[in-house]
């Protein structure tokens, strides 16, 4: 298995080609990449990302068949499903990498503000529980802002969730905790842009010298 730092710089060049129009054609689309992969699999890296139809992890960062251990679930939060889920990959595989990745005009994010600002009484129990995951990030924000223009906040907020959502994993699972300790596994936060298709990785890379 290769390095977290090796997975990382992966995921960014294999983004830079999905930004740039320069995706490859993956052997992992091929009949014989999908034999190959009935007997096991060895992603190197794992993404908890949102739902959003227009953030497919496998996309974007220009991967194929059995690269990526991919959990989505709208507004990148972390729950215990989600970190069960972490957890599989991390131990059954070795996978050295974690990136909860967020994304601009995130709608749960947004409706989690809105939420903040003129509570809806009349919301499912379900939905609820997703804001009730993002509410603890993105509240603080609210509080000291002068405006409570929600669409103002979105950018700041759609940062703070994803930051809490990777400390989380790294504080929430003595699993994860322990492969952190050893330096087997590394939890990073990116932000992937609608409007360009690149992706910043934020937070937890800075002793990678991010490029």
């Amino acid at each position: 298995m290769i390095s977290a730092r090796e997975a990382l710089h992966r995921l960014q060049e294999g983004n830079r080609r999905f930004a740039a129009g320069l995706q490859g054609q993956h052997a992992g689309a091929n009949e014989s990449k999908r034999r190959e992969l009935v007997s096991g699999q060895e992603p190197f890296a794992i993404i908890l990302g949102c739902s959003d139809s227009r953030v497919p992890a496998e996309l974007i960062f220009d991967q194929g068949l059995g690269d990526l251990f991919v959990i989505r679930v709208a507004g990148n939060v972390v729950a215990p499903s989600q970190i069960g889920s972490v957890e599989f990959a991390a131990e059954r595989f070795g996978t050295p990498l974690v990136v909860v990745l967020g994304h601009s005009n995130c709608g749960a994010i947004q409706a989690t503000l809105e939420e903040l600002v003129r509570p809806q009484e009349t919301r499912s129990p379900n939905l609820r529980s997703i804001a009730d995951r993002i509410r603890p990030a993105v509240e603080p924000l609210l509080d000291a802002a002068s405006s409570k223009e929600v669409d103002k906040l979105v950018p700041s907020a759609v940062r703070a969730n994803i930051r809490a959502s990777a400390n989380q994993l790294r504080r929430g699972s003595q699993i994860l905790e322990q492969l952190v300790e050893k330096d087997e596994l590394l939890i990073v936060g990116a932000e992937y842009s609608l409007e360009t298709g690149a992706v910043d990785f934020f937070d937890g890379v800075t002793d990678l010298q991010r490029p």
